[in-house]
């Protein structure tokens, strides 16, 4: 397996990587795997070369060393060009040293991507024996892009969650060790901050939100790290929002399962996704979930019983649907069964199946 581990500002993508290598184990799978990030050396351009030698030099040494030794390669990978490069060192070695490969795919831009490296993404599809992504909607991109002719070597396995993690907590008792009010409504946001992730939408539904009397008490927390802090907590006081949204910033899972089970809706605005490991978490609680159509996302939000779907970059859309997730009565019990099926025990069970029918 070649992916990256998690750090406190990794995505989806480390989540997945990690989740999937565990359970694989769990399923009598041995896996060696080769990390493709690092820790940070605080200087931008030799950050840059240590993460380039990693995905191309590196990689090339580990397959010309162990390839021999594994039944099949698994290559993990994003984008743009350079979260791509494992994928391409891997099918550039393949032909030459044989061996069985897998790509899972997890950018978020597929579209955009295909459209900007056409041949690079056929010549790696050529040579491969499965290209894994984690939406319908990616697959469809491809075959409208570079043709059917691929169709048949992508399947479609999705993010899931981890169980032992995130465990049902009574809210008022979650609530306490947190110290919220326990007679306000909470809305939460978990992610990168970055402008992908579109916390600003949310900011700027939450001013008109408040500003009904009805929802006065609403609370939001934005809970992550990234380049958009000190923007968002300007846009926060900008708009005198301090009372009613916080940024905790990062948070270990004890406190991340806390928050979870403290809210009463989860939403997510982002511009664009793959398949966001938060959704499952949010859903795995019972949690219903206000997200974009974009990625995945609404492959998963597929009935007003799990929660609601609103365009990207539409604070009012967003406002209108939050509203009518706190005045609905949801089955949290319902949204807890519907989610079971997204574990990554059953993710690594999808993704043994094709294990073997390549072998």
């Amino acid at each position: 397996m070649i992916g990256t581990v998690q750090t406190k500002i990794t995505g989806g993508m480390a989540t997945h990587t990690q989740e999937l290598v565990e359970n694989l184990k769990n399923l009598n799978i041995n896996i060696l795997f080769y990390k493709i990030n690092s820790r940070k050396i605080y200087n931008r351009f030799f950050d840059c070369l240590k993460k380039i030698f990693k995905r191309t030099i590196g990689v090339s040494l580990k397959l010309l060393k162990d390839s021999k030794k594994v039944d099949i390669v698994h290559v993990q990978a994003s984008g743009p060009i350079g979260g791509f490069l494992p994928a391409i060192i891997s099918a550039f070695w393949k032909k030459i040293l044989n061996f069985k490969l897998i790509i899972t795919f997890h950018y978020s831009q597929t579209e955009s991507f295909l459209n900007q490296y056409p041949n690079i993404s056929r010549f790696v599809l050529e040579r491969i024996d499965n290209f894994i992504v984690v939406s319908k909607r990616q697959r469809k991109f491809i075959s409208s892009i570079l043709g059917d002719k691929y169709y048949d070597k992508i399947s479609v396995i999705p993010n899931g969650y981890n169980p032992n993690k995130l465990k049902v907590i009574n809210k008022k008792e979650a609530r306490k060790k947190l110290n919220l009010k326990s007679n306000s409504r909470v809305l939460l946001n978990i992610g990168l901050l970055f402008e992908k992730k579109g916390q600003k939408y949310l900011i700027q539904a939450m001013e008109k939100i408040v500003d009904i009397k009805e929802y006065s008490d609403v609370n939001c927390y934005i809970i992550g790290q990234g380049p958009l802090l000190n923007e968002l907590q300007l846009q926060i006081d900008k708009y005198n929002l301090k009372n009613h949204i916080n940024l905790p910033g990062f948070v270990s899972i004890e406190e991340l399962n806390l928050y979870l089970n403290s809210a009463d809706i989860f939403v997510l605005p982002s511009l664009n996704e793959g398949n966001p490991t938060v959704m499952f978490e949010a859903l795995s609680v019972g949690l219903p979930f206000v997200g974009t159509n974009v990625g995945g996302i609404p492959e998963i939000i597929i009935s007003d019983e799990y929660g609601f779907i609103v365009e990207p970059s539409n604070p009012k859309q967003l406002i209108d649907k939050i509203i009518k997730a706190l005045k609905k009565s949801w089955d949290n019990e319902k949204i807890k069964r519907y989610a079971a099926q997204f574990s990554w025990k059953n993710i690594a069970r999808q993704t043994k199946e094709i294990y073997e029918k390549i072998i």
